[in-house]
């Protein structure tokens, strides 16, 4: 009897094989970031991106600044969000016109519009000294307080239209001079005495706003190419004409008066030696009560903050909470990541305005983005320091989210004018000309920018610069022999004699 052979075992089931893990690549994130960036209309959208985020924010903050104080004083807690809606609204109004301008036309306008600031600029002093000689505060509809003009319900911070004037004509002036900048003469005028203008007209009476405005000459020096001993003679410059209005605050300059002490020095001794905030408030000491409160505020934010809009300090304990202050808001109700993200878009504005500046071929281009840019990241630097205690206090609002309608009307229209600069990079423009927008969106958002390397008109002769500095002349020789062959000199004689 046979055996039936033994039944063949099944092959034992192979387990599956475990799903592969994701994990994060540094080097891949980085080539993908740089890859996006190296699109053509990266600066473009990060422009726009960064900008647009920075104004939602700061109409969020404005409510959660404003509305305590808007319904305890008149029933309507959105009456100060609407006005800067408003506003907001006629700004990006602004930025959609100064985005289809070209080059020439930004040109164009500079002169008049830097005579307007500054006759803007000397009617609003002349306001200020009938009120101080006088008392006299309104000539007919036209009224006038410490730093803005009021033409009926229009009101209107002349400082604010001089900045950006400023970049203009300035921009324009350095472009025209091109590499002669080099020399002292042309260098001093005519700019010299025009910033200096304006730097006593805007620094009589705001400081923190002067102080903006040499943030944008040094941006445009340095976009410009200016040798580091003018820098250092200006340094030496500007520091005496800061200590001279700080000096001037004793004779009444901005809102300090004759009879009281001198509130710059001050705020500036206040930075330099801060008290203790219990000595500050037992013996009530002046320039020291906003420090303070501004620091509670910015202690009780934590890492996450106290929530939208749960903000105690902004319940009439911080003076000029929804302004100048707004930052100390932001961080005791986003916290240190809310900061955080408020400092993350001001350095990608920063980069997104050098990288244009760098990128433009236009030297005029050049020089104003980089001027908007130290204006708009000098002035939130100015803020930001101010409020928490790493610079001295100035006053001056925070570009995008302070409340303020002229400003945010202002810095739109520049952000406008730096959108229509990204669209007119070299790899910008053959990008869009390659793949042009529909024709209905070339009408109502922007057209088409100027392809590289085309004039429309060839360029007219440069401007008769003066004479010529003594050094740079060329020396005049009598007996030395003109250039080229000499017709009277034959190839005779002897080998020799010709090697003599």
């Amino acid at each position: 009897m046979t055996s039936d052979p033994p039944a063949r075992r099944a092959p034992a089931a192979t387990p599956p094989a475990d799903p592969p893990v994701a994990r994060w690549d540094p080097a891949g994130g980085l080539a993908a970031l740089r890859g996006l960036l190296a699109r053509p209309l990266a600066s473009y959208y990060l422009l726009l991106s960064s900008a647009g985020l920075l104004l939602l924010i700061g109409l969020t903050m404005v409510f959660s600044a404003t509305s305590v104080k808007d319904f305890a004083e008149g029933g309507d807690a959105s009456a100060s969000l609407t006005k800067q809606a408003v506003f907001a609204v006629i700004g990006i109004g602004a930025f959609w016109a100064c985005q289809r301008l070209p080059a020439r036309t930004f040109r164009a306008v500079s002169r008049p519009a830097l005579g307007v600031a500054v006759a803007l600029l000397l009617t609003l002093n002349l306001f200020v000294a009938l009120n101080s000689l006088f008392g006299v505060t309104a000539i007919g509809p036209l009224r006038a307080e410490l730093l803005s003009l009021s033409l009926g319900p229009i009101s209107l911070q002349p400082v604010e239209v001089a900045k950006f004037a400023l970049v203009l004509w300035a921009a324009h002036v350095l472009a025209r001079k091109g590499a002669a900048l080099g020399w002292w003469k042309e260098l001093a005028t005519p700019l010299f005495p025009v910033v200096g203008l304006l730097f006593v007209l805007v620094g009589f009476n705001d400081l923190g706003s002067m102080l903006c405005l040499l943030a944008l000459v040094v941006g445009l020096l340095w976009a410009a190419g200016v040798r580091g001993r003018v820098f250092a003679a200006l340094s030496a410059i500007g520091l005496a004409g800061i200590g001279l209005l700080v000096a001037a605050a004793s004779l009444g300059a901005g809102s300090g008066s004759r009879d009281a002490d001198n509130y710059r020095l001050g705020r500036l001794t206040m930075w330099l030696d801060p008290p203790d905030p219990k000595t500050c408030f037992e013996q009530k000491l002046d320039y020291c009560y906003q420090l303070v409160q501004a620091r509670y505020a910015i202690g009780n934010g934590g890492w996450f903050g106290v929530g939208l809009g749960q903000s105690s300090l902004k319940w009439n304990y911080l003076p000029e909470a929804h302004n100048d202050f707004i930052f100390a808001i932001v961080a005791e109700e986003l916290g240190v990541v809310g900061c955080t993200v408020v400092l993350t878009l001001f350095a990608v504005l920063a980069y997104t305005g050098m990288r244009i500046a760098r990128r433009v071929e236009d030297p005029f281009r050049r020089l104003a983005a980089a001027g908007v840019t130290a204006w708009l990241v000098g002035q939130a630097v100015i803020n930001i320091g101010g409020v928490t205690g790493l610079l001295p206090l100035t006053g001056v609002p925070l570009p995008f989210i302070s409340d303020g309608g002229s400003a945010l009307v202002v810095t739109l229209a520049a952000i406008g004018m730096l959108a229509s600069f990204a669209r007119a990079e070299p790899d910008a423009a053959r990008a869009l000309h390659a793949r042009p927008p529909a024709r209905w969106v070339r009408l109502v958002w922007a057209p088409l920018p100027p392809l590289p390397g085309r004039r429309r008109k060839p360029a007219p002769p440069p401007a008769d610069r003066g004479s010529v500095p003594r050094s740079r002349q060329r020396r005049q020789d009598d007996q030395a022999a003109p250039r080229g062959a000499r017709p009277d000199r034959a190839r005779s004689g002897a080998a020799s004699e010709r090697r003599r």
